[in-house]
């Protein structure tokens, strides 16, 4: 062993990924139980309304973390390429080649990072 492999740096470095690695473990590991995801979001979400409801505090950190999900909400529904601003500059027109036909809806902001 040498000294570098013995140094704080490297054991912080160490657990950083090993924490990385078991956090996208248990992402990929959820990714299939979509309606499990959401109730236990909403589950969170009613808790943390109840504690604010009882302790009578927290009104700003809620408002502005209130914004932070709007804002993060729309992100999700929105199309990253804006169909208006595509079109707009030669107009609406067919498919002219296969690649062209179909373009799925893309989001502008994924699931995971939404949650």
């Amino acid at each position: 062993m040498s000294t570098e492999d013995a140094s704080p740096a490297a054991a912080i470095t160490r657990w950083k990924f090993e924490a990385a690695r078991r956090y996208q473990h248990i992402l990929d590991k959820s990714t299939p139980h979509v309606g499990q995801r959401w109730l236990g979001c909403l589950v969170v979400a009613l808790v943390y309304v109840l504690r604010v409801y009882i302790v009578q505090g927290f009104y700003v950190v809620s408002y502005g973390l209130g914004i932070y999900i709007l804002n993060l909400l729309i992100g999700f529904l929105s199309p990253q390429v804006d169909p208006e601003i595509l079109d707009a500059d030669n107009g609406p027109s067919l498919p002219t080649s296969g690649s062209d036909e179909f373009r799925p809806f893309v989001r502008r902001l994924p699931e995971f990072k939404f949650w």
